[in-house]
């Protein structure tokens, strides 16, 4: 079976639930001013917290097969995603990553695809140390917008062993958006 990623949909971080969209608009970091922040102090009106917040992806997998004579898959055939590889680029495909890029990461979640129909699975698209090094935290010193390419591969195996993936794209918009 191919691994297909239907949809790519991504939803902001901050004090209250973002839109899903499919271009990110990632907000280095959020006025609070209710609760408390990191350190335990009082976010006010009057003395508002700045925080930072991860953001989320989300992704609509669905199978095809490789063999279209077959006309019945069976749960062999299913496909269980275990790890996301996030990759930040320019559109032109160049970038370094940790320097004019946010850097590569790695994270965990765990979905199965059936053979037929399709699966969402949410996990970690911009970490919350990614908005708080180089090169975000020039951005927000600069009040600039830094705008790159997400590439997402979703990594997994059918159920007899066979390593299975899918990669596809967003576009995501770093800035101060208050």
């Amino acid at each position: 079976m191919f691994l297909v990623i239907d949809s790519l949909q991504a939803i902001p971080g901050g004090a209250s639930t973002g839109q899903a969209g499919s271009i990110l608009y990632s907000d280095l970091r959020t006025t609070v001013t209710t609760g408390n922040d990191s350190t335990g102090r009082a976010c006010t009106q009057i003395s508002p917290c700045f925080v930072v917040f991860a953001d989320n992806g989300s992704a609509t997998l669905e199978l095809a097969r490789k063999d279209v004579t077959l006309t019945t898959p069976t749960s062999n055939n299913q496909v269980t995603i275990n790890r996301v590889h996030v990759h930040f680029r320019f559109a032109d495909g160049s970038g370094v990553p940790g320097s004019t890029v946010p850097a590569d990461f790695d994270t965990f979640a765990t979905a199965t695809v059936p053979p037929t129909g399709s699966t969402t699975i949410s996990f970690e698209l911009v970490r919350v140390q990614a908005k708080e090094s180089p090169p975000l935290t020039a951005v927000l010193a600069s009040g600039g917008v830094l705008g790159v390419v997400a590439d997402l591969t979703f990594i997994g195996t059918d159920q007899v062993g066979n390593a299975v993936s899918a990669t596809g794209s967003m576009q995501i918009q770093f800035g101060d958006w208050q």
